[in-house]
C-alpha cells in the first residue's frame, strides 16, 4: 500500500475546506448586516427623539436644520444640545442617512450603501416618530 495523499483525497480535503469557508463567510456577512441594520435604526431613533424634544421645547416647531440640535463645540447652534453627533448626509456602518427637516415636520431615511454587503433594508421615520422599513433594498450608492 502506498503512503501519501492521492488526488482524490486532496480534492475531498479542498472541497471540505471550501464548504467550511463558505458557511463561515455567509454567517459573518449575515451578522454584519444585522449589526449595520441595528445601528441604523438606533441612529434614526436618536435623531427622532432629539427632533421631538426640540419641538416640545419650541412650541411645536421642529428644527429645520441639524445644527439646531447639535452643540456649539462641533459647529452646532444649540446651547443645550439634543444630541452630540452629526448624522445627516453622513454614512455610518454601511448606511447613509438623509434628513429632510422643516419646522412643520421631518422625514429621516437610512439606506444601505450596498444591498448585499451593508444591509438589506431601508428605514424611514416621519414626523411623530412613525417608523417604517422597506425590505426591497435600494442602495444609496446606486
Amino acid at each position: 500500500m502506498r503512503k501519501g495523499l492521492t488526488l482524490i483525497g486532496i480534492m475531498i480535503f479542498i472541497a471540505l475546506i471550501s464548504l467550511i469557508a463558505a458557511v463561515s463567510i455567509s454567517k459573518f456577512l449575515h451578522e454584519r448586516i444585522n449589526t449595520n441594520e441595528s445601528v441604523a435604526q438606533e441612529a434614526l431613533k436618536t435623531i427622532t427623539v432629539a427632533l421631538e424634544k426640540y419641538a416640545q421645547d419650541h412650541n411645536g416647531l421642529y428644527a429645520d436644520t441639524e445644527a439646531k440640535l447639535l452643540p456649539r463645540s462641533i459647529g452646532g447652534e444649540a446651547q443645550v444640545p439634543y444630541f452630540n453627533k452629526s448624522y445627516c448626509g453622513k454614512t455610518e456602518n454601511g448606511y447613509t442617512f438623509s434628513c429632510n427637516l422643516k419646522s412643520t415636520g421631518y422625514t429621516l431615511t437610512a439606506r444601505p450603501q450596498n444591498c448585499t454587503t451593508a444591509g438589506t433594508k431601508s428605514f424611514t421615520v416621519t414626523t411623530g416618530g412613525v417608523f417604517s422599513q422597506d425590505t426591497n433594498c435600494t442602495a444609496s450608492g446606486g
